[in-house]
């Protein structure tokens, strides 16, 4: 009996529909059944951004406020396998992707099923997996592997690429000197070797080792330096979250998050970074592979 895969993701500019689909490319080629559904919000993201938008969705996103979602019906009352796709907003799963991972539609067809997430990030995707594994147990969803896929550029490089490509909606390379930006067209076409990895757990349905194999596979990575960063600017998001989306005057407020956030990025966390790496990071090296290895396994 062929294998029934289904793939679900949101995508504003297309690249996690590219992820998605070289990932699957194996499972067509072994004459397994994709499904593919794209879901939509009812008020769509429209992209390019405009900063308003941009910032606008800050609350919700760290919040976990799902916005309506335009119907959708997977064609099977059941599957061997569910890919996952989404994208992290301020650290955190996007918007959609918390609507869709809440909804009945999807909650009927996960539970006790494998499920396998791919994430299209810029650089940070650890505090944002954490929510998406509470999610997927909420749903009775089983956690069988996990993928990031990220911008390998310098951090501070990569935030002016994709702030570049957002706002502007081009992916080429700005002012003709910085880097493409988002996830290499190298890095999204290795993801057909991650799916044929996923190939014999599938076909066997056991799912043991492969996040393992994954892993060594190099379909995640945690640096030690974004980890230090992302782990405590996700805090700093929830009190901004938590404090913006109670006021009534939200534009100042946001106004105010944005410079806050500009201010943080180029110049408050390169600093404290620094003074990281030079006086505690030599004294906590056991403690960060821990860590290291905890993001890196599903747990």
């Amino acid at each position: 009996m062929s294998k029934k895969v289904l793939a679900i993701y949101y995508t504003q500019s297309g690249q996690l529909e590219d992820i998605i689909d070289n990932f699957t490319a194996p499972f067509v080629q072994q004459g397994m059944t994709v499904e593919k559904i794209r879901i939509r919000t009812q008020k769509e993201f429209a992209f390019p951004w405009t900063s308003k938008r941009f910032f606008d969705a800050m609350p919700e996103s760290v919040l976990g406020v799902p916005a309506p979602l335009e119907d959708f019906q997977p064609k099977e009352s059941t599957y061997d396998l569910i890919v996952v796709g989404y994208q992290p907003w301020y650290l955190s799963p996007s918007i959609p992707a918390t609507a869709l991972l809440t909804h009945p539609a999807f909650k009927a067809v996960a539970k006790n099923i494998p499920v396998i997430t791919i994430i299209g990030a810029r650089n940070m995707w650890l505090n944002a997996q954490e929510k998406v594994k509470k999610l997927l147990r909420d749903a009775g969803a089983r956690l069988s592997g996990n993928i990031a896929l990220v911008d390998k550029h310098n951090n501070l490089v990569s935030v002016v690429t994709i702030l570049y490509w957002m706002m502007t909606g081009k992916r080429d390379k700005y002012l003709g000197i910085f880097p493409k930006p988002g996830v290499s067209d190298e890095d999204i076409a290795q993801t057909k070797a991650f799916g044929e990895l996923v190939i014999p757990h599938l076909q066997s349905n056991t799912w043991e080792g492969l996040q393992t194999k994954l892993i060594q596979a190099k379909a995640l990575e945690v640096k030690s330096d974004l980890m230090f960063i992302e782990q405590r600017a996700g805090r700093l998001f929830s009190i901004w979250g938590n404090l913006i989306i109670k006021k009534k005057n939200r534009t100042a407020w946001l106004t105010v998050f944005k410079y806050y956030l500009l201010i943080a990025l180029f110049i408050v966390a390169p600093i404290v970074l620094i003074i990281n790496t030079i006086f505690f990071k030599p004294f906590l090296l056991k403690r960060i592979r821990r860590k290291k290895q905890y993001y890196l396994e599903l747990n």
